[in-house]
């Protein structure tokens, strides 16, 4: 059993605010085309013609040579922080994902990553958490490589 983990309420309000990201930037306010803006806090696409917001987000708490930053969009209005237990909105709108897990050091366990299709997300997870050394795991855009949410165990 796992769960999808959306960004925490906490740190989404605070960007919503304007705290700056992980560069140190104000985030980038734009508006949605619809399909391909997704939120990492609802976990859906943000409506084609609201508002939104864009900036760096490194999924880490500390910097290393595996704690990818890249570019996450969110909701600008609070939205309600996904909590269910089936796939979200966002990782069934494209074709795949990357999935890739990660041990309890924050660092990438080699031989996980894999471009997996949209309908076999659950067996690959399963098949990622088989392995002893994996604590956690990744979902990014598997064209873009931008951080979707995060897995863990139940």
């Amino acid at each position: 059993m796992f769960k999808i983990t959306a960004l925490p309420t906490d740190e989404v309000r605070a960007l919503q605010a304007g705290q700056p990201d992980a560069y140190g930037a104000a985030p980038e306010r734009a508006v949605s085309s619809g399909a391909g803006n997704p939120c990492r806090h609802c976990l859906k696409n943000i409506p084609e013609g609201a508002e939104m917001l864009i900036l760096a987000h490194r999924p880490f708490l500390e910097p290393h040579p595996y704690a990818e930053t890249g570019p996450i969009f969110l909701c600008t209005t609070p939205c309600e922080r996904y909590e269910g237990d089936a796939l979200p909105e966002i990782l069934t709108t494209a074709p795949d994902y990357l999935i890739k897990g990660y041990g309890p050091d924050d660092r990438i366990v080699y031989g996980t990553g894999a471009i997996t299709p949209k309908d076999q997300i659950d067996a690959k997870v399963s098949d990622i958490f088989a392995r002893p050394d994996v604590a956690y795991i990744h979902v990014r855009s598997a064209r873009n490589n931008c951080y979707q949410a995060r897995i863990d165990r139940v």
